[in-house]
């Protein structure tokens, strides 16, 4: 309301000048002699005098600077016209599945022995049974058109099994279609219709460019029930929900229900910014989505070779928690902490050691440990890539080529694990008691502090990047901390080595 009214109110006092000018004018023009009237140049036009008056008055309001920033997505849009303009982009998926289902009738009961008995009577032997027989199980999907010879992306998990794909368009065509590859770390499958051709494709936008509180547009088969689209907004981005390596979703409030999955979720301009792919059991409003970025870098393997190589690094990392942020110097702490390394692997081969923290990937920022392996795993093998490192606080650029990811995670997180038993809060001030190790080292024997990272069995390796060789050692090196900073450990446990950060108070 303030926009509008600011500009009448400028419009009317254009008008108000250009007149008052223009009578201004007209009277000089009547006085004074006619010689005098001859050497005064002729009064100005209407015309004249409204642009001029409008030129000024635009000074006046473009003065201002511009605000700086990405250009403003619009508060409102016609959500009918983008439904009617990408649904026709949109396919509902049924998949069969043959199992063995056992007997004739119901399920596989036989209907003559759920009401009479067994055949054959009289306690006697049984008739021999009916052989099995095959059943169909259908699942139903969603996915969109990225070709218009007829090539789909869908989630893998809704052609998981599947025998037989049919795929039916918005005009009501039904195609069958093939499996041509699939990639199971990031749930994406792509199809080709047999016998399709000019048909209309689902522009790919950028999910990085997206901004949390846009505008989008979820389009499916919910429940089976044919296309239906959902309005909601970008939530939240950069989700890791436990479900694969490369965790990574868009959540949305757009709702997204059985069926759904595979489908497209579309920012306001009609391009295709995720893949619907997961729900929250029991939540209302909360779904997820694979960022359309993902698919982009694996599409061109999926239609050449039908699966996705990528490259790992050789290592095993862990999340920087504020203790350990502290501990190795950090005011705030980003990056992922490298805490034991692959023989002979990629890093290893680069120089990459324990302790030292990952923050940047080919000049690309490792804010979350999770970020390390979806940076590292958009690159084939064989690839060299440029790893920017602390070590010691120092900033160090390694360069690695990578292995080839084989069917494990590769490059794993290794979250924070259980904590063992702890003892009653008898030990020493340092919250846990250890004792030597036969061949050397120093091993937990009981924990008392309940937040304690330590866990009874754990064997202390180093320090603060010294090594520990014994108790007495590892005791005299922590009374010289001063209280309030925090010591790092770098410990064993089991076959794993990670690290553990321990506040000295």
């Amino acid at each position: 309301m303030m926009s509008v009214r600011s500009s009448q109110r400028a419009s009317s006092f254009v008008s108000r000048s250009a007149l008052a000018l223009l009578l201004a004018t007209g009277l000089l023009g009547s006085t004074g002699c006619g010689h005098e009237a001859h050497a005064t140049p002729p009064p100005p036009s209407t015309q004249e005098v409204a642009q001029q008056v409008s030129a000024e008055a635009a000074a006046a309001v473009t003065a201002a600077p511009a605000p700086a920033g990405p250009a403003p997505v619009p508060a409102t849009f016609d959500v009918a016209d983008l439904a009617q303009r990408v649904t026709p982009m949109v396919v509902n998926i049924t998949t069969t599945q043959k199992v063995a289902g056992g007997g004739p009738g119901f399920g596989g009961i036989d209907p003559f022995e759920f009401f009479f008995g067994p055949r054959g009577g009289g306690g006697g032997e049984r008739a021999p049974r009916t052989p099995e027989r095959q059943m169909a199980r259908t699942a139903l999907g969603t996915g969109f058109i990225i070709d218009p010879e007829g090539f789909i992306v869908t989630n893998a998990h809704v052609i998981e099994g599947a025998d037989d794909v049919k795929v039916r368009l918005a005009d009501e065509r039904e195609f069958a279609a093939d499996v041509v590859g699939r990639d199971t770390k990031l749930d994406l499958a792509l199809l080709k219709l047999r016998g399709a051709s000019g048909l209309p494709v689902a522009a790919l936008g950028s999910s990085e460019a997206l901004r949390v509180g846009e505008h989008v547009l979820a389009v499916g088969n919910p429940f089976g029930l044919g296309h239906t689209v959902t309005l909601g907004i970008v939530s939240a981005k950069a989700r890791s929900i436990g479900a694969g390596p490369y965790d990574d979703f868009i959540q949305t409030d757009a709702s997204i229900n059985p069926g759904n999955s595979g489908g497209p979720l579309f920012n306001w301009k009609g391009e295709v910014i995720g893949i619907n792919t997961a729900i929250r059991a029991g939540a209302n409003g909360i779904g997820f989505a694979t960022p359309v970025d993902a698919l982009r870098d694996i599409l061109p393997q999926l239609r050449e070779k039908g699966r996705v190589e990528r490259g790992k690094l050789g290592l095993l990392f862990q999340p920087l928690t504020a203790d350990l942020g502290k501990a190795f110097g950090m005011d705030t702490p980003k990056g992922a902490l490298v805490s034991d390394l692959e023989p002979g692997g990629a890093a290893a081969r680069a120089g990459i050691k324990p302790g030292d923290i990952v923050v940047a990937v080919n000049g690309t920022p490792i804010h979350h440990a999770e970020d390390l392996p979806r940076k590292v795993a958009r690159h084939a093998p064989g690839t060299t890539i440029k790893v920017s490192l602390l070590r010691s606080g120092k900033p160090l650029e390694v360069t690695a080529k990578l292995d080839q990811l084989g069917d494990g995670n590769g490059d794993e997180v290794d979250t924070k694990p259980t904590r063992g038993p702890k003892a009653p809060a008898t030990a020493n001030k340092f919250g846990f008691q250890f004792s030597d190790l036969a061949g050397g080292g120093v091993r937990v024997d009981r924990v008392t502090e309940a937040e304690s990272e330590l866990s009874p069995g754990d064997v202390l390796l180093e320090v603060n990047g010294a090594p520990v060789r014994d108790a007495k050692a590892l005791e005299a090196a922590l009374g010289k901390m001063k209280p309030g900073t925090v010591a790092a450990f770098k410990v064993r446990r089991g076959k794993i080595t990670r690290f553990a950060a321990l506040p000295i108070k």
